[in-house]
């Protein structure tokens, strides 16, 4: 090739190397191009700032209007503007991620620049990469941004919870008229002007949609609506009702079952057909107009108010089930069920008046006094209801007494809860009478929350015990298919069905307690006990560091803690060990070491929810190690014994012992002694360390349950000896304690000068009846002997075993000669 040939393809390559990346960076740019043409942004960069500013403004407006220092904000109103900046917070990150994305595929299809001095790119493409990282960072930069909105929205968002309890804090302890001042009757007579103002605001807002769906054009629809609504409130209910006790009648299997799914089925079609009821009547006056955002939040919770009214009514319809009362699942007498019958509707009824009532005047923002007579009324409705049932029940039950008839069997439970109700009205009527009305509003409405939860619990605890019971039954198509699907036997169904209830019941209860302690109606139990603490001078406890809060909050663990061990060891004691485990004194241990175990955690709880820390406890722990040491020893000792002997099972509940001349049976292994039962019915407390360091006789530890009868007897030598071991059988044979199998037997033990020496042997059912056994053979012997004219040797010697059935050594019981 000539020089000029390789200079000409030199500089081709020359060029060709320069031209490349333009070449490349052409279609990429395209591409890129392409690619923000397909996708646009959902949202550009100056109007995610101004959706940024607006929301940080509108932060700054919340914070202002919640501080105002005279208090007039509505704080519910705030938290409603809250949920939608955080609302517009999660709709904005939504628009500006995909676009970070596209930008990120961008860069990425780009590359990084070239690392090379000497390799060089378009300045297209550099102005683009720079480009598109300069859009990469304020998108982060806007992203971080509404991060920590979110966050300070949620922050704020639990601020203003913390100003809503302590508003209603105040107002429990905010004292004004009595009800029995006219006074406080005054707004209902003549209102003052501002709320007749605000009223008239309120209505003016209702008027217009009342007028729209009452046009003629509209009315015709209007009616049929709210027809509608009241046949399906009526009618709709009571065929529901009808329909749904067929099928529980018909179509479940013959069980408890049937009971308790018809009351659950009577609660259910009561709040279903009352639900779809208030929403024809929505739908007939709104169908044309849209609702201010206070009317929207009104309908809330009057829809709210209506369904927790409506389940108080089909509670009560379902629990005291007047007209079928073979099919009442509280064991409740029928006098006083058709006496409670009409005071659940009633309740309902009335509680959803003046609850729209106290509804109204909190859209309206009427003044305290106009709030304080809603609040009033609902106290007083709760109240004089609730009290007449619980006077109108005791007077039928004792009518019955007074009659001679038994009334219902009621548990200490339900004693308590009746006595707890009754002390709550009585508090109530107090407070209204005092002027205390929102703390006597509070109360009632904890209350009924109360009984809400409680039926709801008994009720949905029925239901999950028998459908457990009546799917795992083999009485049944449902477990006869999982008996053969998973080859288990019936005693493992009835286990698992036993298993699967309890474990219902406990989640059941467990939501019961956490629907309890967080307060139904706005606040908490441990509010009522600060805002108590406050009236009566609580500045002097918070600074002592004594918490009404967590003292409450203690005493119902420790309380509610007390009864779910009692109730989970019946239920073991009951129904779960029966099933699981046959032998008595292993169920006796079991539940022994539960109930040790669950108190000693239930005490850390308590003290752990008293605020006790264990590392401030370090010097008691170090005093009570010298105390261990010194004077508790003995009492550790037994403590680790008793508990060796619940785990290890050297002994259990039932069996007969013998140790340091004591014998007898175990009736009860405590935490630091066991219980022996005597034959003479007393009874022998040994320390547990006992039973582990000395030597111990366990009669009954073996598999065998058999006792032994054996005695020995010495004859004359010229007595026949076979005579006298066919006389010794017969005796034996014919004692209905001696068994069979193993056959009694003789044996010729002995061959002295003083005579011949015979040992004879036949065992019983058990230990416990050998000695018996054996002075009944006594009595037959010497009389047969006595009619054989056969004597004893002089001096004869006769010796009673009772000897365990495995070649132990026997023990000499009695012996003469």
């Amino acid at each position: 090739m000539s020089k000029v040939s390789r200079l000409a393809l030199g500089l081709a390559l020359a060029a060709l190397c320069h031209l490349t990346p333009a070449a490349l960076a052409a279609p990429a740019s395209e591409a890129a191009s392409e690619a923000g043409a397909q996708q646009a942004p959902a949202i550009s960069h100056g109007e995610a700032a101004a959706e940024l500013k607006r929301l940080q403004t509108e932060q700054d407006r919340i914070k202002q209007q919640a501080s105002d220092p005279e208090g007039n904000t509505r704080l519910h109103e705030l938290e409603e503007t809250l949920q939608k900046l955080d609302a517009d917070v999660d709709k904005l990150s939504s628009a500006l991620t995909p676009q970070r994305a596209q930008l990120q595929a961008q860069l990425d299809v780009l590359g990084p620049p070239p690392a090379a001095a000497t390799t060089k790119e378009a300045p297209a493409v550099v102005r683009q990469r720079a480009d598109l990282n300069a859009r990469r960072a304020q998108l982060d930069a806007q992203l971080k941004q509404a991060g920590e909105s979110k966050a300070n929205i949620a922050n704020l968002s639990d601020q203003l919870a913390r100003l809503q309890r302590g508003q209603m804090k105040d107002q429990l302890a905010l004292r004004s008229e009595s009800i029995l001042n006219p006074q406080f009757w005054k707004p209902l007579v003549s209102p003052t002007q501002e709320d007749q103002a605000r009223l008239a605001t309120f209505t003016d807002q209702v008027v217009p949609m009342a007028q729209l769906a009452w046009q003629p054009s509209q009315r015709a629809a209007t009616i049929a609506l709210l027809l509608l609504a009241l046949a399906v409130w009526t009618l709709g209910r009571r065929l529901a009702e009808r329909a749904l006790a067929w099928f529980c009648l018909h179509k479940l299997p013959e069980t408890r079952l049937r009971r308790s799914a018809l009351a659950l089925s009577t609660t259910l079609a009561t709040v279903c057909t009352t639900g779809l009821a208030v929403q024809l009547v929505y739908n007939a006056f709104t169908r044309s107009y849209e609702l201010p955002p206070d009317l929207v939040e009104l309908y809330g919770q009057l829809l709210k108010l209506t369904l927790t009214s409506a389940l108080i009514a089909g509670l009560g319809r379902a629990l005291l089930c007047t007209r079928h009362p073979s099919w009442r699942l509280p064991a409740l007498a029928d006098p006083v069920a058709l006496a409670m019958k009409p005071f659940p509707a009633v309740l309902a009824g009335l509680l959803l008046l003046a609850g729209t009532l106290e509804q109204l005047n909190r859209i309206a923002d009427t003044s305290v006094q106009v709030t304080l007579l809603g609040r009033g009324l609902v106290s007083l409705v709760v109240v004089l209801t609730i009290g007449a049932a619980l006077l109108r029940a005791n007077r039928v039950r004792n009518l019955l007494a007074a009659a001679g008839e038994r009334p219902e069997a009621r548990a200490t439970l339900a004693g308590m809860i009746h006595a707890g109700v009754s002390v709550i009205v009585l508090v109530s009527v107090v407070a209204l009478l005092a002027g205390y009305i929102s703390f006597a509003r509070f109360l009632t409405y904890e209350l009924v929350w109360f009984d809400i939860v409680l039926c709801s619990l008994y009720l949905l605890t029925q239901v999950t015990r028998d459908v457990c019971e009546s799917l795992l039954s083999t009485n049944y198509a449902s477990g006869r298919v999982i008996k053969q699907l998973f080859g288990v036997d019936d005693s493992h169904l009835e286990q698992a069905s036993t298993i699967l209830s309890g474990i219902g019941a406990s989640v059941l209860l467990l939501v019961a307690v956490l629907a309890l302690l967080t307060g139904g109606f706005g606040t908490t139990p441990a509010d009522l006990l600060n805002s108590l603490v406050m009236v009566l001078g609580g500045e002097k406890l918070h600074s002592l560091n004594i918490m009404p809060d967590r003292i409450l909050n203690a005493l119902v663990a420790l309380g509610v803690g007390i009864w779910l061990l009692r109730s989970v060891r019946r239920w073991l004691d009951g129904e779960l060990l029966p099933k699981v485990c046959k032998e008595p004194g292993l169920r006796a241990s079991l539940i022994t070491l539960y109930s040790n175990v669950g108190y000693v955690l239930l005490v850390l709880l308590v003290l752990s929810l008293l605020g006790v820390r264990w590392d401030n406890l370090a010097w008691i722990v170090s005093a009570l190690s010298v105390g261990i040491g010194f004077g508790l020893q003995e009492i550790v000792k037994n403590f680790v014994s008793g508990l060796i002997l619940l785990t290890e099972r050297p002994v259990k509940v039932g069996d007969m012992v013998s140790i340091a001349g004591v014998e007898g049976d175990i009736r009860r292994i405590n935490v630091r002694a066991t219980e022996i039962q005597l034959g003479d019915r007393s009874t022998v407390i040994v320390p547990n360390s006992q039973l582990i360091s000395q030597n111990l006789r366990n009669v009954t530890m073996s598999n065998s349950t058999q006792g032994v009868a054996s005695l020995q007897l010495t004859f004359p030598l010229n007595t026949d000896p076979e005579q006298l071991r066919d006389l010794l059988l017969d005796v034996y044979r014919e004692n209905e304690s001696i068994l069979d199998v193993p056959a009694p037997s003789v044996m010729f033990s002995q061959l002295a000068p003083n005579g011949i020496t015979l040992s004879v042997t036949g065992y019983v059912g058990s230990p416990r009846i050998a000695a018996n056994t054996r002075s009944d053979l006594l009595f037959e012997i010497l009389k047969r002997l006595r009619a054989a004219d056969i004597s004893l040797s002089v001096p004869q010697s006769l010796r009673l075993e009772n000897m365990p059935p495995f070649g132990q050594e026997p023990e000499r019981a009695l012996a003469a000669g």
